[in-house]
């Protein structure tokens, strides 16, 4: 058994962790030679984002006097442009700001929001069974998008630059370009046939001759620059009232998509309470529904909280044993109570309660694993209520931001609006198409998450920031679809319980459990003895891709540090 004691460490430190977990090499390499991995301590603030381009316009906004929310921004808009597989204006999220001086956690929904016209059985065929097809990679795939609304709302709000500001450096990186880094390359190149369908996203991603760009070439985006330019010169509703709204109408009409003009004049982006909870002496703060995190990292923490988990060790069978317990037991609550409270009654007060968390862990054995179709959803009374881009920045002033947003898929539909040059989403798969049947990242939904005309569709985005004492401690999120959730648990695990620096954290393998199917979903990296012995105990393990990218901010004793998470190899993290 191993205890962490890597919260400071430097190096020498992440040398001996990476030896004894046997990362993948390509991980190894990351954190140790690429320099932007390295825990990195600023005096005035800190960003950390899945781009380096991204997390150094952030990093200058600050540097020029700027605070946390207005770097957020400016980076989320970004994103947009470097990142279009994930980075969005035609997709929605989630963002949360601490503000020390006032005490405040805020949470701004932007979620996607269903058209007007859609319907429960829209994506089911005349047997009534769900068509995947339909609901991920046609125009209605699409939810109106949020990301423009929820970015302005909070810089208006919370913010000291202008819109127009916030979107210079997007406008900059559209027109004149950026050098293209070998993930952009291959993931235009993976995406090849699906993005050739259409013929504004082959015009947008492929040369004129259908030819791929590759890495170190210069990639330009004229219409998406003409986008941003006018949101910059006539507000946010320019992108639902004007030019841009008319675009995508008239994109949805020549495809038989219901979104319709109407739909995007009515979209606004929503103030919420965030979920609360504590952690053996921390207070964690997390998106409330339609985001399906905030009350899941809340009940397993609540639940975990009931194990010394820094003496069972890190990563050991024991700890991954009750962590997977946890997880299931949450992913089946989830399956039956969560969807967008503006629609349905979560039953939020009960499933974050400790006293629920001491029932559910009664039910655990240490010695054997609980097979998921013996766990069906609790009785949390009373009540009341894969591809994604997560960044987390600090300032010296007493704001983080923790922001989480999404076109779905890698590409979302592969759908570019014509004209407009940015992707729509494919939000609506996230849906309950048909309750009872798995969408694509194989969670079950049910009547709470069914489709509403104007509902938001649940999610598992899980933006976090934990405090001490009043204090921002640490800024956290991340991708993944269903993995969100847990990856997310388990970096606030690794500081808390394993006493580890973000970097390892955030760098470390990790493991998931979602309830269906019944299996730990493991990355490289964790012993075959640890294995042996939860096969022992009744699970089945299954090793398989690397799961999330936690870029993430750890601030302690008036230092800031940044964990980039090498899953990403465009991910930086940088202080001021």
């Amino acid at each position: 058994m191993i205890r962490l004691t890597l919260r400071h460490g430097r190096r020498l430190a992440l040398c001996a962790l990476l030896t004894t977990l046997s990362l993948p090499a390509i991980a190894q390499q990351a954190i140790l030679e690429g320099e932007r991995f390295h825990p990195q301590e600023g005096q005035h603030g800190m960003a950390a984002t899945s781009h380096y381009l991204a997390s150094k316009i952030a990093r200058d906004v600050m540097q020029d006097g700027g605070n946390a929310v207005d770097a957020a921004v400016t980076a989320g808009f970004a994103l947009a442009v470097t990142q279009p597989r994930s980075g969005n204006i035609g997709g929605g999220g989630f963002m949360l700001i601490s503000d020390e001086e006032s005490g405040d956690v805020i949470a701004i929904d932007y979620r996607e929001k269903a058209p007007a016209a859609a319907y429960e059985t829209m994506f089911q065929n005349d047997q009534g069974e769900a068509v995947s097809e339909l609901s991920r990679y046609t125009h209605n795939a699409s939810g109106v998008p949020g990301t423009v609304a929820g970015l302005a709302l909070a810089l208006d709000k919370y913010g000291t630059l202008s819109l127009a500001e916030a979107l210079a450096p997007a406008i900059r990186l559209a027109e004149e370009g950026f050098e293209i880094p070998p993930r952009f390359a291959n993931g235009l190149r993976d995406a090849r046939e699906r993005l050739s369908q259409w013929d504004a996203s082959r015009a947008v991603f492929y040369k004129e001759d259908g030819s791929l760009y590759t890495a170190g070439e210069t990639f330009r985006q004229p219409d998406l620059a003409a986008t941003l330019k006018r949101i910059a010169a006539h507000g946010p509703r320019e992108f639902y009232e004007g030019k841009t709204a008319e675009l995508i109408a008239q994109e949805m009409a020549k495809h038989d998509g219901l979104m319709t003009a109407e739909d995007l004049a009515a979209y606004q982006p929503t103030l919420r309470d965030p979920v609360h909870g504590t952690y053996r002496g921390y207070d964690v703060y997390a998106m409330s529904p339609p985001s399906s995190g905030g009350a899941h990292i809340v009940q397993m923490l609540n639940i975990l909280e009931g194990y010394d988990i820094g003496e069972m060790g890190f990563n050991s069978a024991r700890t991954i044993h009750v962590m997977s317990e946890a997880m299931k037991r949450a992913y089946a609550d989830r399956a039956e109570y969560l969807g967008d409270t503006d629609f349905v009654d979560v039953p939020l007060e009960g499933i974050t309660s400790k006293a629920y968390a001491d029932e559910l862990r009664e039910q655990i054995d240490m010695g054997r694993a609980t097979p998921s179709d013996a766990i069906a959803a609790g009785d949390p009374l009373p009540y009341e209520s894969n591809e994604t881009t997560h960044f987390s920045i600090a300032d010296d002033n007493g704001l983080a931001v923790s922001n989480t947003y999404t076109i779905n898929f890698s590409y979302g539909s592969g759908i570019v609006v014509d004209g407009a040059g940015f992707l729509l989403n494919n939000e609506m798969d996230d849906f309950s198409a048909k309750p009872g049947t798995p969408n694509a990242y194989g969670l079950i939904g049910g009547d709470a998450n069914k489709i509403e005309p104007n509902k938001r569709m649940l999610s598992s985005m899980t933006p976090t920031i934990v405090k001490k004492d009043g204090k921002n401690f640490l800024i956290t999120g991340s991708p993944g679809g269903s993995r969100i959730i847990t990856t997310t648990l388990q970096v606030v695990m690794n500081v808390i319980d394993h006493d580890m620096n973000v970097q390892s954290a955030v760098s470390v393998p990790r493991i998931h459990h979602q309830w269906l199917p019944d299996e730990i979903r493991i990355e490289e990296g964790i012993s075959p003895d640890t294995i042996g012995l939860l096969e022992a105990m009744g699970h089945t393990v299954s090793q398989q891709d690397a799961m999330g990218a936690a870029q993430s901010v750890l601030i302690e004793d008036g230092h800031y540090y940044g964990g980039a998470d090498p899953r990403r190899s465009t991910s930086s993290a940088l202080g001021l």
